[in-house]
């Protein structure tokens, strides 16, 4: 059966980067959408944006497009714009797929969900620059998000991150409850994913408890399994 997917990035990131997702999931014969959400588009003001503006955005896109029976996929940040977007599009969605991604809890920002050494990374960086934005350092986006790829990948990868506005990181929305909603939702893990650390602040089990009892498919691959494993990563996508 042919679905519409669209797809969320993560931080930093535009809509460029599920493009080898996006083919396999069209080879299978789905229609994909992968915008780049306000804020993150090459040259974009950081200060201009809030957390709000891209949930309007998302609802914009599917409205408009008239999508029905839509799967929304959303990577790492992306858990919130995705969570914001899902009750204001309930009855066009088939269901709600979390990749690596923050659950948001009742008036919890993404900056309080992290380890407290990157959150307070996050403050330093967005203080020092100049447009209260965050850019990751490579060491730590190297050794941490894309750490099975080849040094040529990971410089290319980099290479095109743009800066993320820091209120995406410091506003909230509103929780959401797939079984009050009516939309049935699933969380996929990536299985070498260390931009959360095991443990307590570990993406699972803690994020997708926050869903109920939904499934939890294990993939393989990075926190950019996206560019690292990305036939397996659709193959997860297809199967949640």
């Amino acid at each position: 059966m042919r679905e519409t997917f669209v797809l969320i990035t993560g931080a930093c990131h535009g809509g460029w980067s599920w493009r080898p997702v996006a083919e396999h999931l069209r080879a299978a014969g789905h229609r994909v959408l992968a915008p780049t959400l306000p804020g993150l588009a090459d040259g974009d003001d950081p200060e201009r944006h809030s957390l709000a503006d891209v949930v309007d955005f998302l609802v914009d896109l599917v409205e408009r497009e008239d999508l029905r029976d839509v799967t929304l996929v959303g990577h790492s940040w992306g858990g919130y714009p995705l969570t914001g977007a899902a009750h204001r599009l309930a009855p066009r969605l088939r269901k709600l797929v979390y990749w690596s991604a923050f659950v948001p809890a009742e008036g919890v920002p993404l900056l309080e969900e992290v380890p407290p050494h990157y959150a307070e990374m996050f403050k330093q960086v967005a203080a020092a620059s100049g447009n209260n934005s965050v850019t990751f350092p490579y060491e730590v986006f190297t050794g941490a998000f894309m750490q099975d790829a080849d040094e040529n990948l990971q410089r290319l990868v980099y290479s095109l991150l743009v800066p993320q506005p820091m209120r995406y990181f410091t506003e909230t929305v509103t929780p959401v409850d797939p079984a009050a909603l009516g939309v049935p939702a699933s969380y996929v893990i990536t299985a070498d994913d260390l931009a959360l650390p095991p443990g307590e602040w570990g993406w699972v089990p803690r994020f997708p408890q926050r869903l109920g009892d939904v499934p939890v498919i294990e993939a393989p691959g990075s926190h950019e399994a996206n560019f690292t494993r990305p036939a397996e990563l659709a193959a997860a996508l297809l199967k949640a």
